[in-house]
Parts: structure tokens; sequence; C-alpha cells
């Protein structure tokens, strides 16, 4: 038999692997190579600047297009379209591939829904939001569930929640159409294990309502703890660029929630030693702060859709103490490698608990349910499940 042939279609705004931040950028990293050593051959559309490894990489913009991302659909969109368009145009005169995947939120299922049926079938990896937005109107956000409703008959387009609680959240037109869910996971051996931790938690997030970096702080000065924050604010990644930013009054970020939010809940709360704000870290400098935490404090707001820092932590040997929200609960074992809170005052208390976690039980939770590799098998499975063909 021929070998499986997948156009794995990335998001145009980062490169894969991305230079920093990255969520679904980080993910890919670890699937294709893991899909290649199942003899898959995965030819990936993306950005040119970008160094994985794939069977063919294509590409319509040299480099990613992040700088673009947060400006008025007007702009932005146009991107994602010629982006997606650009490879289905590619997929469809070339006829020989077996499946699509697509990483591309709203206008990658839009797109091939409306899409030729000469396409083959398509594999929709659901990253988020979770489809009701309902409880999030005071932060502005409209309720996405209207949208999904009119996905009545997808014939050609099957779904991936990357969580259960994403996936058993979704309409039931979708029902038909939607696959087990497949967890994001990551390549557990470029993450530095240790065992002894210095006395600081960390933060891994974006800072946003959603996120909740206000709880940590407030329990960390309630509690006489060291809190390092590691984050962008809307796309300001570096803390004196942000400092200059909150000193202007007159700053095109004021409008922001996220500005709002570091502004009036966080940067007032700020104690040089005790409270600080690193900015957003890549690479070493990233991975050394959380190898060295004795926690990673995660007191999402929202129901999460994953939580691709609760795994990094974990990966590390650093225990994760969360909101029990979203996808939380099928990654954190209570008591084994972190603790889940329903409240604050309960978030609070399993701070003085965190030395009750053994790192190595934390790496152990990565090693067996978030690795590349199980997820790789698992997208293969998925692939083969809706071709109802052996590929060898």
């Amino acid at each position: 038999m021929s070998k499986l042939r997948v156009a794995m279609i990335a998001p145009p705004w980062l490169p894969v692997p991305p230079d920093g931040y990255g969520g679904i950028e980080n993910v890919l990293d670890a699937l294709i190579p893991e899909l290649i050593k199942l003899g898959v051959e995965v030819e990936l559309f993306t950005t040119g600047n970008s160094t994985i490894k794939a069977s063919k990489k294509h590409w319509i913009y040299k480099f990613g297009q992040y700088e673009h991302i947060h400006k008025p659909q007007y702009e932005a969109l146009p991107i994602s379209i010629a982006h997606l368009q650009f490879a289905i145009n590619y997929i469809e005169e070339d006829g020989n591939f077996d499946i699509i995947h697509d990483h591309n939120g709203f206008i990658g299922p839009l797109l091939f829904y409306n899409a030729s049926e000469k396409l083959p079938p398509v594999v929709h990896t659901l990253h988020g939001p979770p489809f009701s937005m309902l409880g999030r109107s005071e932060l502005g956000v409209p309720d996405n569930s209207l949208m999904w409703r009119q996905f009545k008959q997808p014939r050609n387009l099957y779904m991936v929640p990357i969580s259960k609680a994403l996936g058993k959240s979704s309409p039931p037109n979708l029902k038909h159409r939607m696959l087990p869910a497949i967890h994001n996971a990551l390549a557990v051996q470029q993450f530095p294990f240790q065992t002894r931790k210095d006395n600081y938690f960390v933060t891994l997030a974006r800072f946003h309502p959603e996120k909740g970096q206000h709880i940590a702080v407030k329990a960390c000065l309630e509690l006489g703890q060291k809190l390092k924050m590691v984050g962008g604010v809307n796309d300001i990644t570096n803390p004196r660029a942000l400092i200059l930013e909150l000193a202007n009054p007159l700053s095109k970020y004021r409008s922001d929630v996220c500005f709002r939010y570091f502004s009036d809940s966080i940067f007032p709360y700020l104690k040089v030693g005790q409270i600080e704000h690193m900015g957003e870290l890549k690479g070493v400098r990233k991975l050394n702060l959380i190898k060295k935490s004795k926690g990673l404090l995660f007191p999402i707001q929202w129901d999460e859709p994953f939580g691709m820092a609760a795994i990094e932590a974990l990966a590390c040997g650093t225990p994760v103490i969360a909101m029990a929200h979203g996808a939380l609960p099928e990654i954190i074992e209570h008591g084994v490698n972190g603790f889940l809170a329903t409240n604050e005052k309960e978030f609070k208390h399993y701070m003085t608990k965190i030395d009750e976690i053994d790192p190595a039980a934390c790496r152990t939770s990565v090693e067996q349910k978030f690795s590349a590799d199980t997820m790789a098998t698992r997208y293969l499975e998925s692939y083969k499940s809706i071709l109802h063909t052996d590929f060898s």
C-alpha cells in the first residue's frame, strides 16, 4: 500500500517552530516529526521562515504575519484567506492528498465547509475558544455559538477537539462530525527535569482577565510568597516597553482589555523581589525559570480548551495549582501532579501544600498522557477511521 499523504495547514501568523510564544505552532512542532516516524508523508503549508523538517513545505508568505494579527479584520482577514485559499488551490490541483489537517480557527472550517467536493476529507483541530461564549459578555466577547449553528451538513469536514471538555460543549449539529478528543502534547525530551526547586511560584500566560493572574498576585501577597509572571500584554512582550505604554496617556492600547487588566489589576501590586513581571520569555530562559519554580499557578477564570503551560511545567517536574475549569481536570490529577481548586480560598490553601507533590510524578504524567508520540498515534488512528483504508 502507498503511504498516507497529509496536507498539514498551520496558521500564517508564526513559523513552525515559533521563536517564542506560539501554542498551535509548538503543537505542530511536536506532531509532525512523530507522524513522519510513523511513515506518514506530511506536507506543511506554513510561512517561509519555518525551519521544521517536513516531507515538503509550501507557503505564500515568506515570513510570519503576527504583526498584523491584532489589526482590524479588513487588514488581518485577507492574510488568513490568502494563506488558506493558496493551500486549497494547491491541494485541489495536485489531486493526490489523502487527508487535509487544518489548524486555522473559524476561517478554516468556513472555507472547507464550502469548498469543492473534489478535496480529500478535512480534519480540523479545534484549538478553542470554547463553543459558547456566554458568560463572557462583560469582556465584550460575543457568543460564537450562532456561527457554529450554521454548519448544517459538513459532509467532508471532521473536527477533533483538544480536550473532552471542549468537545462536550459542541452544538448538536456538529456532534456527528466530532471525532474523539486528542490532547495537545509536547516532545518531553526537550524539557529539562529538575527535582530541586527555588522558592518562587510562576505564571505562564498572556495577561487577560480570563487567565486570572490577579488571583495569583493576591494569594502570593497574602502568603508572603514570591511570584514571577511570564507573558505579554497584547503584542507588548518587553517589560520596559510596557512601562512606557502605561505611562503614556495617549497610548493606543488604552482601550484594549488586556492592557486595562494589567494596568488596573496587576501593575499596582508589582513589588521588586516579590511580585515581578518578566515579560515574554523563550528558549532556555523560559525553561530555566519553569524548572526551578516550586509551582505553576494557573488560576483560570474560563473554560480553558487545554492548557499547554500546564504540561510544559509538569514536564519540568513543576507541579500545577489550577482552577478546575475546562480541560484542567483532564491534565491535573489532584494530589498527584498538582491541585485543583474551586475557589480562591482553596487555591491559596493548596499553595501551602505544594511541597507534597513529587516532581517525578509530574514528569511521569506527561510522559504517559501528553507525549508527542501518543498524540501522533491518535491522529493517525483518526485519519484511518475516516478513510477506512490501511496505509502502510
